[in-house]
């Protein structure tokens, strides 16, 4: 292999270091999110290959472009292989226009994919090195769910997973709450941005360096990596394979690390026309590009489509370094981006409640396909796009659209507009009557910390 990659800051103010030590780490000393210094690039005719390989066998091709010489290649291949043993649906809803159900894994979210992979990664290291981590992570929805079922019970592996106890669901919450061993919850009465904010400031204090601390939400570089690969899937599986073209993919987002993982792709050489970025109202990111001017949105507003309730996404920081600028943790932007590469590339739309509630029924009246509102998003935005720049939508064009939860993890709404209940992924079952395990908290550093201080945790 060649020598392996190393991981900058988008900050740029720390060492760039190797794909472990930036796994392990999660944020940056300096606060920034790791990014790649060379972007490994895939032969287009190797990409073209995988449309007879199975999903673990891409995901160990493409991942191990970042980690070469850092995990032996039958240990890369034992983690990928046990990630990956459910299916990923490529549903044909009309022409060719395709929805990707990211929904099989053991939690019903597109979230098990990077999750799963994430802490085999982090245990195999641990383990090689005989220490600890304690995880903290913020969630909006499916992201703790995801984490703690991938982290659970895990021997090296300690995780604090804080929620706005006001928008999740139930089952979203559940999901987190029923586990116990490892894995502590704490719900706040806040928003997502000030539970994400207390996980930043604690990774940023001196004072808790004794914890061995580490984040499992998507501003961890081993999120993003495994969220590279559905994208190469989707494409080798559906693409014409008479003639050469290039995928247009709708992706709802919230933090958007779903979009870095597609853009990553892009930029690894998958065969990509144009990203359309699909947010809720919270639409600091729309605006962002058609304006070039970025302004947060504080309180962010709170949607159905709760997992993307996010008024300032980490991975935009990542972004704006891809473009050749410079987005500090707070949202200034230090050195613009080519935002007209930007916009060659991506195209995005912001999608309200009552638009979302539209496109389910309008999907399941005329093609019988139920989307949850988070997937709703995504199709709304992709319709959009194709009726707002019409000599895209033709007939033969490949779009594909991401849909990143199960529909019966949002049973209220379902029911509230189809009427008719979701029915239960064999994951969901049962869940309804577990006994849950959740503690309160204040929105307040200091008391976050004086409850990290007291778990028994220490490396």
């Amino acid at each position: 292999m060649e020598n392996p990659i190393l991981f900058y800051s988008t900050n740029l103010q720390a060492t760039p270091v190797a794909f472990r030590k930036a796994l392990l780490k999660g944020l940056a000393p300096d606060r920034g999110l790791y990014m790649p210094m060379t972007i490994p690039v895939i032969p287009l005719e190797e990409i073209y290959g995988y449309s007879g390989k199975p999903y673990h066998e891409i995901a160990f091709e493409v991942t191990r472009r970042f980690m070469g010489g850092e995990i032996g290649d039958q240990e890369l291949v034992e983690i990928v292989t046990d990630a990956y043993d459910y299916e990923v649906p490529l549903d044909h809803i009309y022409e060719r226009k395709y929805v990707m159900r990211l929904d099989q894994g053991p939690t019903a979210s597109f979230k098990d994919f990077a999750a799963r992979m994430m802490g085999r990664l982090m245990q195999y290291y641990l383990k090689r090195e005989d220490r600890k981590l304690l995880i903290l992570t913020a969630t909006s929805g499916d992201t703790g769910s995801a984490v703690a079922n991938a982290f659970y019970g895990l021997d090296n592996i300690n995780i604090v997973i804080l929620f706005p106890r006001h928008e999740v669901t139930p089952r979203q919450r559940r999901q987190m709450t029923t586990l116990g061993k490892n894995v502590r919850i704490l719900a706040l009465d806040t928003k997502f941005d000030d539970c994400q904010a207390l996980v930043k400031q604690a990774f940023a204090d001196p004072e808790l360096d004794s914890l061995n601390l580490s984040s499992a939400n998507s501003i961890n570089i081993g999120r993003l990596v495994p969220q590279t690969v559905y994208y190469f899937y989707a494409f080798a599986k559906l693409r014409d394979k008479e003639h050469d073209e290039e995928a247009i993919f709708s992706i709802p987002s919230g933090n958007f690390g779903d979009m870095m993982g597609g853009v990553l792709a892009m930029k690894m050489g998958l065969p990509v026309r144009k990203f359309v970025i699909a947010t809720n109202e919270n639409d600091e990111f729309p605006r962002y590009l058609h304006s070039g001017k970025y302004a947060k949105i504080e309180p962010s507003r709170n949607c159905i489509s709760s997992a993307m309730n996010v008024g300032h996404p980490s991975n935009l920081a990542r972004l704006v370094a891809l473009y050749g600028g410079m987005m500090d943790e707070k949202g200034i932007i230090h050195k613009t981006a080519n935002i007209e590469e930007m916009r060659n590339d991506i195209w995005s739309v912001s999608i309200s409640d009552k638009k979302t509630r539209q496109t389910i029924e309008e999907a399941y009246n005329r093609y019988e396909t139920i989307l949850e509102p988070h997937g709703a998003v995504g199709w709304a935005g992709l319709m959009d796009y194709l009726s707002s720049i019409p000599e895209e939508d033709s007939p033969g064009r490949l779009c594909i659209s991401l849909e990143t939860a199960h529909p019966a993890k949002f049973p209220e709404e379902i029911e509230k507009i189809l009427h008719i209940e979701p029915e239960l992924p064999p994951s969901l079952e049962g869940i309804d009557h577990l006994q849950e395990h959740v503690s309160n908290l204040e929105n307040n550093y200091e008391a976050f910390k004086e409850y990290l201080l007291k778990l028994e945790v220490r490396t």
